[in-house]
């Protein structure tokens, strides 16, 4: 039948179609780098990493575009609080987001555009919507959006219109028309950066530079706009009030967006002391359990983090990937197997039940083409299956290696016994062949 997404917007699995033939413009709601990336971005990543090798597996041309935010308030807060320029603050981060996701599998975007490198784009937006009477100005403060200018406001995230536009004044900087009203344009504070602009010095809101980037980098509509399921309102809901006022067309076709992040069943946040960042994870587990363990689990549920959890997600790996390695080349596919497996990721990207079709081809001791096979399912996965990882041996087990194999030559299999344990003891085993001995690492 074909790939069916789940539609934030209409609330239904609808069958993906894209507007141009055989090419997909799809636009994710990348990182704002005031920190190092944590477990939520990991979830995040990996979604639209598969959502986008699948696409190109099913044969489309993808152009990804996935921005960086490096300006908005979050980040000068906390370059206040660290007492650091901006743009030190925001190229180191950046530089730990690119390094933690080529760790966990994630391919670069097409574009992966800085919101700073389009402020003209973003001012001249703001000017459309002005001129078609969308923005209006608050002194010292800035320019804002309203809302009830906007018919179909709060129709991504299903929420009542009335409760979210009725008037509300408040007083000094909040004297917004309506509650829900944002902020397209921040007059600057001292010692803020700041851009000129129509209406005076001043920075970008948040929400008007993903729409100046999705317009300026791929053009609307979009055939899929992406992101976490906190983005829904009121993030994703004001791109659309923006873009759709001011050019006049539907800003994406499919809203996709992936669950949240727990840690041991509690939502994560600093302020709970369970905040945990990708490379707390990567102490303990490599990029492809971290990616095998998010795969394990539907893409719009909630993900628990947990110390366990991960242990059963790198055993279950580690069994996973010894079982492939073993698998002989035997130059067939198997289509059977293929059809099960893209008939899972059909139906909304059902990787649990992918998962669960690798694991039942492995085990079929009648199945032909498993090699070439596993290595197509593989390359959506990015599980790096027929990747023999390398270890580094101690130079005190090597030498006991050798001490067993001058043992064994000499056929003392009591003395070769003995090493053996000791070898174990340091936490690697060793099997034995015709050919060769073997030395591996003990997976705890």
């Amino acid at each position: 039948m074909g790939l069916m997404l789940y539609n934030t917007l209409t609330r239904e699995k609808e069958l993906f179609y894209s507007i141009t033939p055989g090419e997909v413009r799809m636009y994710v709601c990348g990182p704002t780098v005031n920190d190092v990336p944590h477990l939520g971005h990991a979830r995040q990543q990996i979604t639209y990493d598969l959502l986008r090798k699948y696409l190109k597996f099913l044969g489309y041309n993808v152009k990804f575009v996935s921005n960086v935010t490096d300006i908005d308030d979050k980040i000068i807060n906390k370059a206040k609080d660290l007492n650091e320029d901006i743009n030190v603050m925001t190229q180191r981060n950046l530089k730990s987001h690119l390094e933690d996701y080529a760790k966990i599998g994630i391919e670069k975007p097409s574009i992966q555009p800085k919101a700073t490198e389009f402020v003209p784009q973003m001012v001249e937006l703001i000017e459309i919507l002005e001129k078609k009477g969308y923005a209006y100005v608050i002194p010292e403060d800035g320019v804002y959006y309203d809302t009830s200018k906007f018919e179909e406001y709060g129709k991504l995230s299903h929420q009542n219109t009335d409760d979210l536009i009725s008037g509300v004044r408040i007083e000094a900087k909040e004297l917004k028309k309506n509650k829900a009203d944002f902020v397209l344009w921040k007059f600057s504070k001292p010692f803020e950066p700041k851009w000129g602009s129509p209406w005076g010095e001043g920075r970008p809101g948040w929400h008007i530079e993903c729409s100046a980037m999705s317009n300026t980098l791929l053009g609307l509509p979009l055939d899929i706009h992406g992101g976490g399921q906190d983005l829904i309102f009121p993030h994703h809901e004001d791109e659309i009030a923006q873009s759709e006022a001011a050019f006049e067309k539907k800003l994406s076709n499919f809203w996709v967006h992936n669950g949240m992040v727990n840690v041991d069943k509690v939502k994560m946040s600093k302020s709970l002391g369970n905040y945990k960042t990708i490379r707390d994870l990567l102490e303990n587990f490599s990029g492809e359990v971290i990616r095998y363990f998010v795969i394990s689990a539907h893409y719009r549920g909630p993900i628990d983090f947990s110390q366990s959890s991960l242990v059963d997600a790198k055993n279950s790996y580690t069994r996973l990937k010894k079982l492939v390695l073993a698998i002989v080349n035997d130059e067939n596919e198997n289509k059977e197997y293929l059809l099960k497996f893209t008939s899972a990721m059909d139906d909304d990207l059902s990787t649990p039940r992918a998962l669960s079709i690798l694991w039942e081809l492995i085990r079929d001791t009648n199945a032909k083409g498993k090699y070439n096979t596993i290595k197509k399912i593989d390359s959506i996965f990015g599980l790096n299956l027929f990747i023999q990882d390398e270890i580094e041996i101690p130079q005190e087990v090597i030498n006991l290696c050798t001490e067993r194999e001058e043992a064994r030559k000499n056929k003392d299999w009591t003395k070769s016994d003995e090493i053996r344990a000791k070898i174990n003891a340091l936490g690697y085993t060793i099997s034995d062949s015709q050919k060769e001995s073997k030395i591996e690492k003990i997976e705890k």
